[in-house]
């Protein structure tokens, strides 16, 4: 239990709106190892925090994010949503979960690989999604560290994980079972799981042995580890 690595989903969203620098900095002080975040690209190309396309859900703003220039986006949300560059220096000595929703290509990739190589974040940035996303992470940085997201008990295809060389694989905490769990393992991989809020299913995995757990509610975690 004392090793599982506990990861802030989207930073201490039940306290702090979600992907902001603020939320960030909350899920570090109650001890996070880890923060998860949400990366997509306005239209000028700048990384962004936002899980959603649109700013509707948090900001209140039925705007798509590709339709909007960085310069815009601070605009219509006072500065709320940080830039990536903003939030692993709010992040600074701490490992930090770069999710990428949707299915962005390499150009896209090769522009968050960038930013993080440009903040010298190599060493304690990690990437996840699913297998489009993380297949053109890989082609932009061959030494990044993967956590490829699956969402089915069907395992990869050797192929895929050939390709994606991943360190991690990176479940719906629900699948996850004893014989997944020793399957992941066996094969060399590191078993990370998303996103358990309650006690019971954090014990449950903990009981398994997964070496990573992101979740919205890291305090609670953080208690059942030292437990």
């Amino acid at each position: 239990m004392q090793n599982v690595t506990a990861v802030a989903h989207r930073g201490d969203p039940y306290r702090v709106r979600e992907n902001t620098l603020e939320s960030l900095r909350s899920a570090l002080e109650l001890g996070a190892d880890a923060v998860e975040i949400d990366v997509r690209l306005t239209k000028d190309g700048v990384p962004v925090l936002l899980h959603d396309e649109t700013l509707k859900r948090l900001w209140e703003q039925d705007r798509p994010l590709l339709a909007l220039s960085w310069a815009e986006v601070r605009g219509l949300t006072a500065g709320g949503v940080p830039t990536l560059e903003e939030a692993l220096a709010a992040c600074d000595g701490s490992r930090v979960m770069l999710d990428l929703p949707g299915t962005p290509d390499v150009r896209a990739a090769r522009r968050v690989v960038d930013v993080v190589r440009d903040c010298g974040a190599q060493d304690r940035v990690y990437y996840c999604a699913g297998a489009p996303a993380m297949l053109a992470v890989r082609a932009a940085d061959p030494a990044a560290e993967i956590a490829l997201t699956w969402t089915t008990l069907a395992p990869p295809r050797p192929a895929l994980l050939d390709a994606v060389r991943p360190r991690w694989l990176n479940y719906r905490f629900g699948l996850v079972g004893h014989a997944l769990a020793e399957c992941v393992h066996r094969d060399g991989y590191l078993l990370s799981v998303w996103t358990p809020d309650t006690r019971r299913s954090m014990r449950r995995l903990l009981d398994l042995g997964v070496d990573s757990i992101t979740t919205n509610r890291v305090d609670v975690l953080l208690g059942l580890r030292t437990a």
